[in-house]
């Protein structure tokens, strides 16, 4: 067992527990930051994507030791009041269906337009690309995102 002090949502958490332990349950268990949700565990799904070091990044295949050296934020800490553009947007065109993976696509869509604020099709597909959501929703998704676009594009 060790201590980790772990930037997260832009307030600092010691934490003590194994080296090994996957970012996904400290920020879970050890943080109740319970947006960042478990989806496959092994990186492929998506439902856990939050951003690390501002770039979309995959918890579950993160440990604590890794958490500890760069900046994280979850969806909790995306907009405190849940008022950034891209979740907006989600709500605005009602993406979410059963809403389980809906955390992870927020987190991945914010990355893509943080560093593209006007994606095309292609973009928002790649960028997505690997955020599963088992109900289908990928059409009302990429309205979704390219809805976001535009809201930041007015908000400037």
């Amino acid at each position: 067992m060790a201590r980790y002090l772990l930037r997260v949502n832009g307030e600092r958490h010691e934490v003590d527990v194994e080296g090994d332990t996957p970012l996904l349950w400290v920020l879970r268990d050890e943080l109740g930051l319970t947006g960042v949700k478990y989806g496959c565990g092994v990186g492929l799904c998506g439902a856990c994507t939050s951003h690390v070091d501002g770039q979309a990044a995959r918890p579950c295949v993160r440990t604590a030791a890794d958490g500890a050296k760069t900046p994280i934020t979850t969806i909790e800490g995306l907009s405190r009041d849940g008022n950034h553009p891209v979740q907006r947007a989600w709500r605005e065109l009602d993406v979410a269906q059963c809403g389980y993976c809906q955390p992870g696509q927020v987190m991945a869509a914010a990355a893509l337009l943080a560093r593209d604020p006007d994606p095309d099709d292609a973009a928002i597909e790649e960028a997505l690309r690997d955020n599963v959501c088992r109900c289908g929703t990928y059409p009302r998704i990429r309205a979704a995102v390219r809805r976001a676009s535009r809201i930041m594009r007015e908000e400037r």
